[in-house]
């Protein structure tokens, strides 16, 4: 259990529940946004005194029992719940030192496959492990790294390329929190927060919220500059032969404009230079 991790995501959580969304009465005379410590021990039938010492680290073997009644009162939703219980040790870690990344031959068969999908295969910490030639083709703007994480922050193209950037500067923070938090002893994790905090005053106001969301199913619009806007759906699907790896596939609603202009792209990318 990591006692530091499990009271920054508490305190960050409880500073962005209102009274109004917990069923508590609001006063004008309020010094925090968000609840109170007394608050959440509150609904979730706990002494203060031992929420307090839960945040400060000072108790460090909270029950299941008391992670769900916190979850509750704090009203995550089911990935942030599965985040507060893995950090307070309930899921095992990713075993990183015996699990270097490796890339499944199949998995890259199945990924050339799928001509009309632009398709990515990320490590644990948002590396791009590979990429079908549609994929390479959306993500051509980007040069900076093979990192999602770098380039959304570090990467000149990023705000142009996403047509709401925050959103998915948000999801992807969020995201990359939740798959860190299964190998918090892969030193790539601490490299990447640590470049990220000294270049990137975006990624630490992102970060210090504490949001922990896996990739779900979602639509996103890119700008690519050379075929427009794409409005394309995600679906990410974890790869049980490398755990902590993820596929992520995008396409594009039959008969739509973005479709039209997918199918450009895969022209351009089949295309000699």
């Amino acid at each position: 259990m990591d006692e530091m991790a499990l009271g920054e995501f508490l305190r960050a959580r409880r500073d962005q529940v209102t009274p109004e969304q917990a069923g508590l009465p609001s006063t004008r005379r309020r010094r925090v946004a968000g609840l109170r410590r007394e608050e959440v021990a509150t609904l979730s039938g706990l002494s203060v005194d031992y929420y307090i010492r839960l945040e400060q680290g000072r108790e460090r073997h909270p029950s299941t029992q008391v992670l769900a009644a916190i979850a509750d009162a704090l009203r995550l939703d089911e990935d942030a719940h599965q985040h507060l219980f893995r950090i307070a040790g309930f899921t095992p870690a990713l075993r990183t030192a015996a699990r270097p990344e490796r890339v499944d031959p199949d998995l890259l068969q199945l990924m050339d496959g799928w001509p009309d999908n632009p398709t990515l295969l990320l490590g644990r910490t948002y590396d791009v492990l590979a990429r079908n030639r549609l994929g390479a083709a959306l993500w051509q703007p980007f040069g900076y790294s093979d990192n999602l994480l770098l380039n959304m922050f570090l990467d000149e193209a990023a705000p142009a390329f996403y047509r709401d950037w925050r959103a998915a500067a948000v999801n992807t923070v969020a995201g990359f929190r939740a798959a860190a938090a299964a190998a918090p002893d892969d030193p790539r994790v601490a490299e990447l927060v640590r470049q990220l905090r000294a270049s990137s005053p975006w990624f630490v106001e992102l970060w210090e919220r504490n949001e922990a969301r896996g990739k779900n199913a979602e639509v996103k619009t890119f700008v690519h500059p050379e075929v427009g806007e794409l409005t394309l759906r995600m679906q990410t699907f974890d790869v049980r032969s490398a755990p902590g790896q993820q596929l992520v596939v995008y396409h594009a609603e039959p008969g739509t404009a973005s479709a039209d202009a997918l199918a450009l792209l895969g022209t351009l990318a089949a295309t000699p230079r």
